[in-house]
């Protein structure tokens, strides 16, 4: 990757277009500054997004040490050219090489060393005409389509646009099929409309955009477990079943061979469901999952009219892979298309081990991120509000994306990427249900439930309790309680005396 010094080169040639020709000042320490960048309009491809970008920024020159270029001169140009290319980085660490360089014992062994660096390189690289560009598909197979085919109409009995109970009792409660939330089930899009449905959940069980970890099971593990998902929710007395109409939706088809054909129905399904008048809720599945998700809203709501609050332990900005999509690279891939613009991209509970590279290119494409750095240097209700201020800033509408790996392992161990040191269900609940009832929230997605890892029931009971805390909040702003931080005087405070007024505290 390019130096943190050379990005900013890059960068500041290009800055008199962009400041009326007023020099920047070089970075220095630990905190570079970056070009202000005009906003990005809606649709536009973002600028600088392919900085750092592998295949796309040409091998920066290596600043080769004296010692090393005094091994190297005797070897051919070819070869010294090659060192100094900055290629090397491909196959390994300019350390590294310049360790082994100094480290031969002759210049035929130097000589053979740069030559099988130069070979794996070779090697390493696209070969068009000998190395396959796409996966092959049995075009020809009778079954090509019936993975995703709607089955039509005709063929199930005659039955009007509606909901459908799953249980044969009155009282029905975990006396039917498991839905998600204990709901009823809808179908069609007239089903939605017909039942004037407010949030329909969806199950995309997609997991080869992470290796096959388990995620594919994380659906089915919420609607079995149910837990967590009905009642009265303790800070708003709110019951979310009782001031919304909740369906469970069924499953989008998924082929686990193919991530990229799987993510074009979970994007037709989200938008027919937001196209129906209701709210999306997508249960994954792996994090590839975001980038049909919001790629659905900017169809529904237009490119770059939707903002995006991003919670995970991971930045998911990976690009540059042989695969265009998978789990760590949803975020590039929708900027990449103009769906969202990166001023209106926001990350929380960030912990993951990236290099500086990473965090520069956010700050440079204009990205907003708050790691637990953040939350360890100012606390967690100081980095909340911040978050929750910037979401609601720039955009009409907002998707919530919610990795469970956000959550620290001891409350979530069952996902397929874990890092400690996350947030706890304390701080997770009330940002979600915060969000849903003072933001314009047009939909969320809950990603990276992996039940198999987990022995315990912990893992699928939080990740129901964030659904759940969401669907609070979106209950909450269907009745006009969006003030900041609300929270009910009944279940708050137990009104026996003034307590918290005499401690000269907030009420």
């Amino acid at each position: 990757m390019r130096t943190r010094l050379a990005l900013m080169a890059a960068a500041s040639l290009m800055l008199p277009l962009l400041a009326g020709g007023h020099a920047v000042a070089a970075p220095t320490g630990d905190t570079p500054s970056f070009p202000k960048v005009p906003p990005t309009r809606p649709g536009e491809i973002p600028r600088y997004i392919d900085a750092y970008t592998p295949g796309i920024m040409k091998p920066e020159p290596l600043d080769v040490p004296a010692d090393v270029m005094e091994r190297l001169k005797g070897l051919p140009a070819e070869k010294i050219d090659f060192i100094k290319s900055g290629k090397s980085e491909a196959v390994l660490s300019s350390k590294q090489l310049f360790k082994q360089i100094n480290e031969t014992s002759s210049q035929q062994e130097l000589a053979q060393y740069v030559d099988t660096v130069m070979t794996v390189y070779e090697q390493v690289q696209f070969h068009k005409g000998v190395d396959a560009e796409t996966i092959p598909l049995d075009t020809k197979s009778p079954r090509f389509n019936d993975w995703h085919l709607r089955r039509p109409a005709e063929l199930d009995p005659p039955r009007k646009p509606g909901l459908i109970d799953t249980s044969r009792y009155v009282r029905g409660y975990g006396s039917g099929l498991p839905t998600f939330a204990g709901s009823q089930i809808a179908l069609t899009p007239e089903d939605l409309k017909a039942g004037k449905v407010d949030v329909a959940i969806l199950g995309a069980p997609l997991d080869m955009g992470s290796g096959w970890r388990d995620a594919r099971h994380g659906p089915n593990a919420m609607r079995v477990m149910r837990d967590g998902t009905g009642g009265t929710e303790v800070s708003s007395m709110i019951s979310p079943s009782e001031e919304l109409k909740i369906v469970d939706y069924g499953n989008a088809a998924i082929d686990q061979n193919s991530t990229e054909r799987s993510v074009q129905e979970v994007r037709r399904m989200v938008g027919e469901v937001a196209r129906a008048g209701a709210i999306p809720v997508v249960i994954g599945g792996d994090h590839s999952l975001e980038y049909p998700d919001v790629a659905a809203m900017a169809d529904v709501y237009g490119k770059g009219q939707v903002g995006v609050i991003h919670f995970d332990s991971h930045l998911d900005t990976g690009r540059g892979r042989i695969h265009l999509l998978d789990h760590g690279q949803p975020i590039y891939r929708a900027m990449k298309e103009g769906h969202i613009r990166p001023e209106n991209y926001i990350q929380v509970g960030i912990k993951a081990h990236y290099s500086k590279d990473y965090y520069e290119w956010e700050r440079l494409i204009g990205m907003r991120y708050h790691t637990m750095a953040e939350v360890e240097k100012h606390g967690w209700p100081a980095v909340m509000e911040r978050a929750i201020q910037e979401a609601k800033k720039n955009t009409k509408y907002l998707w919530i994306s919610f990795d469970v790996d956000v959550l620290d392992p001891a409350f979530e161990p069952g996902t397929g990427t874990p890092v400690a040191g996350g947030l706890t269900m304390r701080e997770a609940i009330p940002i979600m249900r915060r969000l849903c009832a003072e933001a314009n929230v047009v939909g969320f997605d809950v990603v990276e439930l992996a039940p198999s890892l987990d022995p315990t029931y912990r893992s699928a009971l939080n990740a129901n309790t964030i659904m759940f805390s969401c669907l609070t909040g979106l209950a909450m702003h269907k009745k006009g309680i969006t003030q900041a931080n609300y929270f009910s005087p009944l279940s708050s405070e137990h009104g026996q005396d003034n307590y918290y007024a005499t401690k000269g505290t907030k009420q």
